[in-house]
């Protein structure tokens, strides 16, 4: 099924969402506003197959195929049973002092302001739905785990454990990812929000550890626009906000370098996503929020 596009237009300005101080008003101001805009869209309905099918993948019995559905869509569907009619969802949220960087641009607002928020929001829809989510924060090490849960107070215990400031040092990816692999049994969905802008070889093993067990990965890169279009021109003095080193700097000198490194790191992520089946979508901090739930959708209806 082809999602068809939405405008952006009608989405609430990042910054002026990231200023609503409470975060659970904050992803319902989200999630509400979404919801509208489906309703007033042709991407409506679309929600009704998403809850009752799931695409066919290879080593599926076929006799559940659903092949009226088929002739109308020209695509393998399975009826979901009801003990999979739920989803289980964990979030594992980078709190690593890289997420606490902001440029100018952002007004004082976080890669780790965003992260969280599209973390609240995906977790207060799907509670919605009657689906369990769980949470995994981590730095250099695991900061919270909290098990996929769908009970009274579950979501709101969440928001609260979201909604701790980036205070990290180094961010080791492949700790966190290998733990939860090992703490989830059961295939679910994991949903992996973070800059990722670490050496490459610290997360593609555990990214692919992810998938190996079974579960459906979706990774959400959180970068500032300044980190993607690296658009500085007066020499200053950059912090590691990793290590605290300064470093006194030219742009005009290391912007080609910068950016072809920075491209051939992205081209390197697409490239393990893509061969391993699993959905990267960069999420830019001056784009609506309402983007990531949007993609979030189009991946479990495609």
């Amino acid at each position: 099924m082809n999602a068809p596009a939405v405008s952006a237009t009608r989405f609430l300005d990042p910054k002026t969402l990231l200023a609503i101080r409470n975060l659970e008003l904050r992803a319902r101001v989200v999630v509400e506003g979404f919801i509208l805009g489906l309703h007033r869209s042709p991407f409506h309905g679309f929600s009704v197959e998403f809850s009752e099918y799931r695409q066919y993948t290879p080593g599926d019995d076929v006799r559940y195929i659903d092949w009226k559905l088929f002739g109308r869509s020209d695509r393998y569907y399975l009826k979901k049973f009801e003990d999979e009619t739920n989803l289980r969802c964990f979030f594992l949220v980078d709190m690593s002092r890289s997420m606490s960087f902001a440029s100018d641009t952002m007004g004082g607002k976080t890669k780790a302001d965003y992260a969280i928020t599209v973390a609240a929001s995906l977790s207060y829809f799907l509670s919605k739905q009657g689906d369990a989510t769980g949470l995994l924060s981590f730095d250099s090490g695991i900061r919270d785990y909290m098990p996929a849960r769908n009970r009274p107070g579950h979501l709101h215990q969440m928001m609260l454990t979201l909604d701790k400031p980036a205070s990290g040092q180094g961010t080791n990816i492949a700790a966190p990812l290998k733990r939860i692999a090992e703490l989830v049994n059961k295939r679910g969905m994991m949903v992996v929000i973070s800059d990722l802008l670490s050496p490459y070889e610290n997360f593609a093993d555990a990214l692919t550890q992810l998938r190996a067990v079974g579960h459906e990965v979706i990774v959400f890169q959180v970068l500032d626009p300044a980190e993607i279009d690296f658009g500085y021109t007066n020499s200053s003095q950059f912090e590691d906000l990793e290590t605290g080193s300064m470093l006194y700097i030219d742009p005009e000198k290391i912007r080609s370098e910068y950016q072809t490194n920075f491209l051939a790191h992205q081209a390197r992520i697409r490239e393990l996503c893509n061969r391993q089946g699993i959905t990267h979508q960069v999420l830019r901090t001056d784009e609506p929020l309402e983007l990531a739930l949007f993609h979030f959708l189009t991946q479990r209806s495609s």
